[in-house]
């Protein structure tokens, strides 16, 4: 079934057919794919989806693709974990974590909008594709190039962590290091995607890309019963993914998918070295004021996110809030994720665990409320954040008396497993 209408101008509403387009050439706002609802309401049932493949193409009709999917047929249905411990020492009563760490083929959730963006480059016949990346999305970029056949050009920050570098290079593209920051990379990239025809996820193929993030709210109500939580915590880089689960989160609700209404509030998660949307949202302002990252969040270190403005729109608009985290509390919300519900997750998941974690000291999310924390990517690409944090806790000769005078020593004792 043909649902996609064409693309639309998010703010002047002007039409636009359904092409490798991303800019409205009279208002120049950003353009958005149109899907046709009326086609879709009645026919698309949470028994049909609930048929569907245990990936992201359960959602084929509500993603913007023509034929069918070229990647990615393993991508999404991720866990979604009540996480009873975490819940604990957070003092809430129902916390879930979205655990996209373990999101095939790259471990993170830009596997699901790059399965749909390299989709469509094929039905567009490029032959090249490309990104800016601050290393999640080169990963994800390389590996689905690879998967369907096509040359790909992967433009970084030169510092970005090994874990991201080595993760891009194994699916053997061409990775250009860039000596500057994502915002410079980005604009050198804008340079690029107009001298050359290839398929940039992030520029000419931005409204299909994007897509794909609809997919983690998809799941989130799919695997709550078809309800929405009270709250969503988020972390922000350029700003599209939060936008994007809320968009899903509505058209669900708009085709009567749901128990009942989206009440869901949003709320935002950055780092303090890096966080222009929360500041924005703290200061009630709409004006988004560019910054220059400082973090070792570098996964959320865009200091000018493109969709900053309508990410603050949607936390706003839902009731929500936003919140920074220090590199000090992302390093201790990593280790409280591992150390609770065994999920060792990069920085941004240190920066979404430690926001929420103010959030709910601050009142802004009672503790008597449901929870979902977006956990978009794997620990093992940011072992350094961690590593200088972690020490190996006894060194002993391999005797029963070394190990039990080390363990006397160290004034270590078993407790007895908590079951309640």
């Amino acid at each position: 079934m043909a649902t996609v209408r064409g693309l639309k101008c998010r703010e002047c509403g002007r039409p636009y057919p359904a092409d490798p387009l991303h800019v409205c050439e009279f208002c120049f706002g950003p353009l958005e794919v149109d899907y046709d609802y009326d086609r879709l309401r009645g026919t698309l049932t949470r028994k049909a989806i609930e048929s569907g493949p245990p990936s992201i193409w359960r959602y084929r009709a509500l993603l913007p693709i023509e034929g069918d999917p070229a990647v990615g047929l393993h991508c999404g249905m991720t866990p979604l974990v009540r996480a009873k411990n975490l819940a604990r020492a957070l003092g809430m009563r129902e916390v879930y974590v979205k655990n996209d760490t373990v999101n095939h083929p790259s471990f993170s959730f830009k596997d699901r909008v790059v399965a749909v963006a390299i989709t469509k480059a094929l039905e567009f016949d490029f032959k090249v594709v490309a990104c800016a990346s601050t290393g999640n999305l080169a990963n994800a970029v390389a590996a689905h190039a690879a998967e369907g056949g096509l040359q790909s050009f992967v433009f970084m920050p030169a510092d970005l962590e090994q874990g991201k570098v080595i993760g891009t290079l194994i699916y053997s593209p061409t990775l250009v290091a860039v000596e500057g920051n994502y915002d410079e990379v980005n604009r050198l990239c804008s340079e690029v995607a107009d001298k050359y025809r290839w398929a940039f996820v992030n520029i000419n193929i931005r409204p299909y890309y994007a897509e794909g993030s609809k997919t983690f709210g998809y799941e989130i109500a799919e695997q709550l019963g078809w309800r929405t939580p009270q709250h969503i915590v988020v972390p922000a880089a350029g700003g599209s993914l939060v936008i994007k689960i809320w968009k899903g989160l509505k058209e669900f609700e708009r085709l009567g998918l749901l128990s009942g209404p989206c009440a869901t509030r949003m709320h935002l998660a950055q780092a303090e070295g890096c966080g222009p949307i929360v500041t924005a949202i703290k200061e009630n302002s709409e004006i988004i004021k560019p910054v220059k990252p400082r973090t070792i969040a570098k996964s959320l270190a865009i200091g000018n996110p493109a969709d900053g403005y309508y990410a603050y729109k949607v936390v706003k608009g839902s009731g929500g809030h936003g919140e920074h985290a220090s590199d000090d509390e992302i390093v201790e919300g990593m280790k409280l994720l591992a150390s609770t519900e065994g999920i060792f997750a990069e920085t941004a998941g240190g920066v979404t665990v430690a926001a929420a974690k103010r959030l709910i000291e601050q009142g802004r999310i009672p503790r008597d409320e449901s929870l979902v924390l977006c956990i978009t990517g794997n620990g093992l690409k940011t072992q350094e954040a961690v590593a200088p944090s972690l020490k190996v806790s006894l060194q002993i000769k391999p005797t029963l008396r070394s190990f039990d005078e080390s363990m006397t020593s160290h004034g270590i004792e078993v407790t007895p497993r908590n079951l309640s």
